[in-house]
């Protein structure tokens, strides 16, 4: 099933310039059947300032009730180091940044761990079963090390939270 593609027309509400945050500030006018999504929204505006969609933010897509008109308000920034310095990211924003991280780190883990593999194969067999047993003995420790780390935070903690409730009492 296709979508029929939505006849948009735009025009410019307000554009004006911010020197403090050294930005241009727009609200454009969307006459649709449908509610543009974010991704209309950035073809509209990457076609109308002729900016790519790393420099401008999308601040929101308003409408009213049974209207077919709506308000598109977006902050457009001369290079993305601007926009990256003054606006604020989001929690999925940063979350998929997070996520990236981890991804671009995860092939450089599994191409370490993948060399180590290959240099114990020409060892003895025997030599691979005293290896095999020596990480579960290792895995074993580290719990308990972390056990008693957690119990001396919480132990001070506990101090903490008492020597407080005691100040609150006193006054």
């Amino acid at each position: 099933m296709q979508l029929k593609p939505v006849k948009m027309e735009t025009k410019i509400i307000e554009e004006k310039q911010n020197p403090l945050f050294n930005r241009k500030e727009v609200v454009l006018e969307v006459k649709a059947e449908i509610t543009p999504s974010f991704a209309d929204a950035e073809k509209i505006i990457s076609e109308k300032f002729s900016a790519q969609p790393e420099v401008f933010k999308i601040k929101g897509i308003r409408g009213s009730f049974g209207s077919k008109v709506f308000k598109i308000s977006a902050n457009i920034y001369p290079s993305e180091q601007e926009k990256d310095d003054t606006e604020t990211k989001t929690k999925q924003e940063k979350e998929a940044e997070k996520k990236a991280v981890e991804e671009e780190a995860k092939p450089a883990e599994e191409v370490k761990e993948e060399t180590p593999a290959e240099e114990e194969k020409p060892k003895e067999p025997e030599a691979k079963s005293e290896e095999k047993s020596e990480p579960k003995e290792e895995k074993s420790e580290v719990p308990e090390q972390e056990k008693s780390e957690v119990s001396e935070k919480d132990k001070k903690t506990q101090k903490e939270v008492k020597e407080t409730q005691a100040e609150v009492k006193g006054k």
